[in-house]
Order: structure tokens, then C-alpha cells, then sequence
């Protein structure tokens, strides 16, 4: 399978009709080889126009998805950017060749190894992209204050140790997902201790287990 051309067809058909017009995002899904985030044997429908079941309640995001969600984003360049729950990194590699700084944290230590070889055949600038363990909802203080918290994937509100790692006007770009509800897309901006949401479109995505209801969330 020739997946160089299959990622130009996934742009192609599945992002650019789906009123995402960011230049940088095609260039970086065309280029990002996004088969190689997944095992082998689930490579073939890496590019499929769908969320991708990794097992244990994880997914890869389904690129049109992924794609608005970048674009409501709005990274720029050179902004610290942190992606919790980053699984083996393939939003952080697309966030880190439109020119973002990006730590991505993930507590599974093996999904976390299947996608290093991935991001080194990615060829990121030295330094665009750096992996940590964690969990999701710690983050990572030590590389904040972030202007950008980028979470690929529904949850049902975004936690106060989060939101303390957002520079003053930073900002949460996530899938609202509460129960019985499809999603909704939002941007969340730091004001002081809080954090002001808006709403911006609906859709859908996999709920990341993670982030599952605890004491101390911020209701959106």
C-alpha cells in the first residue's frame, strides 16, 4: 500500500471537505506518517474515515475530527503546547510540525514506546515534540506555563490541574462530552483561577477514560 498517496486521498476527502482550511494541516497529515501511531496489524485502516479502537478504551481520532479540532486550536508557532493522554503521539507530531512546542504525557508506558519509532520517522525539528509519563490529569507542571492544552479526545469537563498550567489568557481546546450528549467542541480560556468556555460546534469523539469524573473538575 503506497500510504504517502493514501494520506494525500485522506486530506483529500476527508479533511478539506469538512471546512478545515489551514494549509499547515494538510501539509502536516499528509506528511505525519499516521499509519505507524497504530499496531501493525490495524495499519491498513490507520487512514480510515473513522475513530480508530486501540483497546482499554482508547482511540486514535478520526482525522476530520482531529483536524477541526486543530483548526479551532490555532496553534502558532513556537507556543508550548502540552497534550495529555497523548497515546503514542500522533496529534502532538501534527501539532509539532504546524511549528508548536509540544510535550506529550501519557500514563500507558507501552502505547507510549509504540510510538516512538513512529515520531522519529516523523523527522520533527530536535526538540518540536518531547514525550513524559504521566497521567493525563496531572499534566506536566515542569514544562508550563502552556498557551495551549490540547486533549484528543471527549471529556466530560476540564480538571483544575489543567487549567493551573495555562498561562493567563492560555487556552483548552477539547470534545464536551457529558452523558447522553453526541459532543460539543470547545475552547476554554484562562481567566485568572477560572477558565471562560465557549462553545463551538458539535462533534462527536471517544471518551477518554482518563478523565472520568473526580472531585475538583470544572464543570464546562
Amino acid at each position: 500500500m503506497d500510504f504517502a498517496e493514501a494520506r494525500r486521498r485522506m486530506v483529500d476527502g476527508q479533511v478539506k471537505p469538512n471546512r478545515v482550511t489551514d494549509p499547515r494541516i494538510f501539509l502536516a497529515m499528509q506528511e505525519i506518517p499516521r499509519e505507524l501511531f497504530v499496531p501493525e496489524a490495524l495499519r491498513a485502516r490507520a487512514l480510515a474515515d473513522e475513530d480508530l479502537q486501540l483497546g482499554k478504551g482508547r482511540a486514535l481520532m478520526q482525522p476530520m475530527t482531529l483536524a477541526r479540532l486543530l483548526q479551532l486550536a490555532a496553534p502558532r508557532a513556537g507556543e508550548r503546547v502540552l497534550v495529555p493522554s497523548a497515546g503514542a503521539g500522533y496529534a502532538a507530531a501534527v501539532l509539532a510540525h504546524m511549528g508548536a512546542q509540544v510535550i506529550a504525557v501519557e500514563e500507558d508506558a507501552s502505547l507510549a514506546e509504540s510510538g516512538r519509532a513512529a515520531i522519529a520517522a516523523s523527522r520533527l525539528p530536535p526538540g518540536a515534540l518531547r514525550q513524559e509519563a504521566g497521567a493525563a490529569t496531572a499534566g506536566f507542571p515542569a514544562g508550563g506555563p502552556y498557551d495551549l492544552i490540547f486533549v484528543e479526545g471527549g471529556i466530560p469537563a476540564v480538571p483544575d490541574t489543567l487549567i493551573e498550567q495555562l498561562t493567563e489568557g492560555g487556552r483548552v481546546v477539547a470534545i464536551r462530552l457529558a452523558p447522553g450528549e453526541t459532543g460539543t467542541a470547545i475552547v476554554g480560556r484562562r481567566a485568572g483561577a477560572g477558565l471562560r468556555i465557549e462553545e463551538a460546534f458539535d462533534l462527536r469523539g471517544t471518551a477518554i477514560p482518563a478523565f472520568a469524573p473526580k472531585p475538583g473538575f470544572v464543570l464546562a
